[in-house]
């Protein structure tokens, strides 16, 4: 069978290669066309575009960009049409992808989704359109069935793929000496994956080397992303970078700073204590504070409904208020706190083999 897959971001590159994994598996003949990255590609896809070309933050961000975004639409429009693919799998990217969910069912091309848009957290009447457009809907948190379910929507629910991926982790002995970073205690930064946040966020983080001497600050960087947006910040202060590799990083880090998105979870489910911080444009976060119902930005915290990890958000990720909070999961008891905060987050979120279940799920559902 034919398979035309679109993941926008770095996350949904990592759960779109395993699932492309899993969906050979299961057909192993299948054709695979994808937006997505180099881990999809290298799975078995023939990529069409990367998400590095696709990926934009935050409600300013789309508008100024809507001419490219709307050219990119247009061409994966016509690029389905010429394929013609017997199912189009979608990963998060809720903006992109539900636009591409609207015109596949109008043109009888049956449609999957993997990783739910967050219709739970804005605009929840978004559902609608989600049993309007999409086929099946494959979610990875145990909350979004009995979400869905509100609005007469059976959704399976598959497991959460991080778990896959810190499965399939083995840290490496020797990464202290690879990376160049000796034994001095490690706070890692993860200022995220986008141009965007990484320029507003990252130079919070990095400020706070001057406020910890006895640790060393490392940057988990991407690759993808300009040099400069990290090298300009070693000429201030004394932290290092490491690329394409924050897995191996974390399992050598005391703690963590962490911009809001998937990495939060892989910080707790790697058992490391987390800051997490998060900040947009005055334009953007106005709009999110009027739509957002959610009362917390992090994953962990939403799925344990309840504080775990403390949230700096806007104006109150400063200076001050990040060393405060850095501080106190330095301490052993802020540290024990967040780690049993984790032991209940990993027993609510059930085992590892979602993008396997997932996988296998679609190909049958296809053969129905």
């Amino acid at each position: 069978m034919k398979y035309y897959i679109i993941a926008g971001e770095r996350s949904g590159d990592l759960h779109g290669s395993n699932l492309i994994k899993a969906i050979l598996q299961k057909d192993a003949n299948a054709q695979i066309r994808a937006w997505g990255g180099d881990m999809m590609q290298d799975a078995g896809a023939t990529l069409v575009k990367h998400y590095k070309d696709i990926a934009f933050m935050g409600f300013a961000e789309v508008i100024k960009n809507l001419p490219t975004i709307l050219g990119l639409l247009s061409f994966c429009k016509k690029d389905i049409q010429a394929y013609q693919p017997d199912v189009v799998i979608l990963i998060d990217y809720a903006g992109f992808n539900m636009r591409v969910a609207k015109f596949v069912k109008s043109i009888g091309i049956k449609t999957f989704y993997y990783i739910s848009p967050k219709v739970w957290a804005w605009n929840q009447s978004r559902a609608l359109n989600i049993k309007k457009f999409v086929d099946r809907m494959f979610v990875i948190f145990p909350f979004e069935k009995d979400f869905f379910k509100k609005y007469d929507y059976d959704v399976d629910y598959v497991g959460n793929p991080l778990f896959d991926a810190i499965a399939d982790f083995q840290p490496k002995a020797n990464f202290r000496k690879e990376a160049r970073v000796g034994q001095k205690p490690i706070i890692a930064l993860l200022p995220g994956s986008r141009q965007q946040e990484v320029a507003k966020i990252l130079p919070l983080m990095v400020a706070q080397a001057y406020n910890f001497p006895d640790y060393q600050f490392v940057i988990a960087g991407v690759s993808n992303l300009p040099k400069e947006l990290y090298a300009r910040w070693q000429s201030i202060f004394p932290i290092k970078v490491v690329y394409d590799d924050a897995y191996n990083l974390l399992s050598v880090a005391d703690a963590a700073l962490v911009t809001s998105g998937t990495a939060t979870l892989e910080t707790a489910l790697l058992n490391v204590p987390q800051v997490v911080c998060y900040k947009t444009s005055g334009i953007s976060f106005a709009i999110a504070k009027m739509v957002i119902k959610v009362p917390y930005i992090s994953l962990v915290n939403l799925v344990a409904q309840k504080k775990i990890v403390p949230e700096l958000i806007q104006s109150d990720l400063n200076n001050i208020t990040v060393q405060e909070e850095l501080k106190k999961i330095l301490t052993p008891e802020g540290r024990q706190a967040q780690l049993e905060g984790y032991a209940e987050v990993r027993a609510l979120l059930g085992d590892k083999g979602a993008s396997a279940k997932a996988g296998s799920l679609m190909v049958d559902y296809l053969l129905k």
